[in-house]
């Protein structure tokens, strides 16, 4: 499937040594689909792990950095494409306008901040583009037991939770990705933001 599927993910490689095995896994997985890889174009940690799993495969990788990251994050030099955008606002959105469908790997707060704001977008129509965890080795468990909880309370509907997908394994989520981008229209309509 010819698509373009976007990967949050931390710039440090975390305590788990799997979270970096399955980074670069996902990587060769969305190079072996025919899809490309956009992403915060760092060479580091899983960000890093990510992107050297879809060359290493083969596949297209745009990254995109903000001016005063491209150093701290030490830029990914062997990218098919590497933009350098203002800020990080200029970031996310050229990121999303890119991508048909989103994923989460673990990291830290930039990661659930990019997740947070893609799935807000989603619940508020600006794109019908899926959203999704990969839950390596239940690192969001606590985060959707938080969620289910934000639920119970009034503060997240059903329609709301249930455009966030959730996944173990990549090949199911990848086919829950590919499933839910065929169904979608890829929209994108910036001007909302």
């Amino acid at each position: 499937m010819a698509t373009t599927l976007c990967v949050f993910c931390g710039s440090r490689k975390g305590a788990n040594p799997r979270f970096e095995k399955v980074a670069f896994e996902l990587g060769t997985a969305i190079a072996a689909q025919g899809s490309s890889l956009v992403y915060g174009g760092g060479s580091v940690g899983l960000m890093g792990a990510v992107a050297d799993g879809v060359m290493s495969a083969g596949g297209k990788v745009t990254g995109v950095i903000p001016e005063s990251l491209f150093n701290a994050e030490v830029a990914h030099q062997g990218l098919t494409s590497l933009e350098v955008v203002p800020d990080m606002h200029a970031r996310k959105a050229r990121m999303a306008s890119l991508a048909d469908g989103f994923i989460a790997l673990p990291g830290g707060i930039g990661t659930f901040e990019e997740l947070f704001e893609v799935w807000t977008w989603a619940q508020l129509g600006y794109h019908d583009k899926p959203v999704a965890l990969l839950n390596v080795d239940n690192f969001y468990d606590p985060l959707l037991e938080f969620l289910d909880y934000t639920r119970r309370q009034g503060f997240i509907q059903d329609p709301c939770r249930a455009l966030l997908g959730v996944e173990a394994e990549i090949p199911a989520l990848l086919e829950q990705m590919n499933q839910a981008i065929d169904r979608s229209g890829s929209q994108w309509s910036p001007e909302k933001i």
